[in-house]
């Protein structure tokens, strides 16, 4: 049997492909939207991808399912539990609907559906056997149900799908589904999740890649809980203090329960001249996204534009101030070749940004403007109508600058109803790189924002007598 781990940084995302050496064949679990990363392991391996599969209906990414097998011609299977709320829909018509208990074989490989609702009513986890060795399963990919250290938050339906109190009925389906379907299988079976540290799907995962049922048994925060049949006390535990959710996670969850666009084979990125640019910037045809890290953003950068620094977060931030349903203007990155270019469009595909038209190399010869600032011991002379802290709530618990509000990042350019209409909105994060991001999107939107250099880590560490109370 192989089994490979096929892991994204950016939105701390992890897909599985599994295999049979014997037969040749393989399934893909999980899959991201930009499919390149599978084609060339199974190609590595001398495979071929016959089936794909997901665990759930997702929130924090596209779904790759419908691209990949379309690509290959993969038999695509998708859950058919949860009830009707829960179906998948149109976009899945050919999809094999598999109930708890259905079986995938592949050569000597099975995988085993296990119903394990409680992160989302139609949840399943797939148990593996590999028939080669034994007739027992030892692995158990566990999607957003089981996590290294923690387990999936039910609460996103509320946060982020417009669900109303629906976390309490999934945090007591969690407790019965770890109670009956995890903590019911051997110490030894190896625990596959499809999320590590950094993920907003949980509120204390692991960054180690995996686990299994006896460590998380005796060391996970829940073991005990489950241990003493303490329910309720589980449920209390599990629902307080969750990070908040990103507004596209909505999204997401709509486009992947009806079957996200196949996009095929993608265009080739147009290479724009400075000459070509300022005539389409001039034109408001096309929206800059400058890929730079803050500090040199700040040096000067394009009015109107986005900041979405580099390629290492370019799914997670682009989704943040990016919205395809209601902006259709097309991309043009800042880009050191086109294959950087290349890569932060397939970062983007994530989270269904899909209309990158083309790349620019140099700012040099664009109109640059500097984006406004205040130094963090001047912050009590400026004259604001809002001090926002873009922080996670969880972060602005533990700390923050008197006076100011909360709303992260992720949720701001979907809230704006909240933010005074005039006047200078003074923003902050912990070290500069969310602020930017944000305030750019809030700079493109018509707001007056000055950008609390070095953000809540240069106020915290000002002399006492030197900082400002709010």
């Amino acid at each position: 049997m192989l089994l490979e781990r096929i892991y994204d940084e950016d939105l701390a995302q992890a897909s599985y492909l599994i295999g049979c050496q014997r037969s040749g064949e393989a399934v893909v679990v999980d899959p991201r939207r930009d499919i390149g990363a599978y084609l060339d392991l199974a190609g590595k391996h001398g495979m071929r991808i016959v089936a794909v599969t997901e665990t759930h209906i997702h929130a924090d990414y596209l779904s790759g399912t419908r691209e990949l097998a379309a690509h290959t011609g993969a038999t695509a299977y998708v859950s058919d539990e949860g009830g009707p709320d829960w179906t998948y829909g149109a976009g899945f018509d050919t999809a094999v609907r598999m109930k708890h208990g259905h079986q995938i074989t592949l050569g000597n490989v099975t995988l085993e559906a296990v119903h394990t609702p409680g992160h989302t009513p139609e949840h399943l986890s797939f148990l593996i056997t590999d028939g080669a060795q034994t007739n027992e399963p030892g692995y158990m990919l566990t999607g957003d149900f089981v996590f290294v250290g923690d387990v999936g938050r039910p609460d996103l339906l509320d946060e982020a799908a417009g669900g109303v109190d629906t976390r309490f009925a999934g945090a007591h389906a969690l407790f019965a589904s770890l109670r009956d379907h995890f903590l019911t299988l051997p110490d030894y079976v190896q625990v596959l999740p499809a999320h590590g540290s950094g993920s907003a799907c949980g509120k204390a995962l692991g960054a180690i890649a995996a686990s299994t049922v006896g460590y998380e048994r005796r060391f996970s925060w829940w073991g005990s809980y489950l241990a003493n049949d303490d329910e309720q006390g589980f449920v209390e535990a599990l629902l307080s203090d969750q990070p908040d959710a990103h507004a596209y996670f909505a999204r997401m969850k709509t486009q992947n329960r009806v079957g996200p666009a196949v996009i095929g084979e993608l265009p080739t990125l147009s290479e724009y001249t400075t000459a070509e640019l300022l005539v389409a910037l001039a034109e408001d045809r096309v929206i800059f996204v400058d890929t730079r890290h803050h500090s040199q953003v700040h040096e000067g950068t394009v009015a109107r534009s986005l900041n979405v620094p580099g390629e290492a977060k370019a799914a997670t931030y682009g989704s943040w101030v990016y919205d395809p349903e209601t902006e259709f203007r097309p991309l043009v990155l800042l880009a050191d070749s086109r294959a950087a270019a290349e890569r932060i469009r397939d970062h983007l595909i994530r989270v269904g940004i899909d209309n990158v038209q083309g790349f620019i190399t140099t700012i040099e010869g664009l109109s640059l403007v500097r984006p406004k600032t205040v130094a963090p011991d001047r912050l009590g002379q400026i004259d604001r109508a809002l001090l926002l802290d873009v922080r996670n709530r969880t972060e602005f618990a533990a700390g923050h600058i008197p006076g100011a509000d909360q709303m992260s990042g992720g949720r701001v350019m979907w809230h704006t109803d909240g933010l005074p209409e005039t006047g200078t909105i003074v923003t902050y994060c912990q070290s500069g790189v969310r602020n930017s991001v944000t305030a750019s999107a809030l700079r493109r939107a018509g707001y007056d924002i000055a950008e609390l250099e070095g953000s809540y880590a240069a106020w915290s560490a000002l002399p006492d007598a030197t900082r400002p109370a709010a």
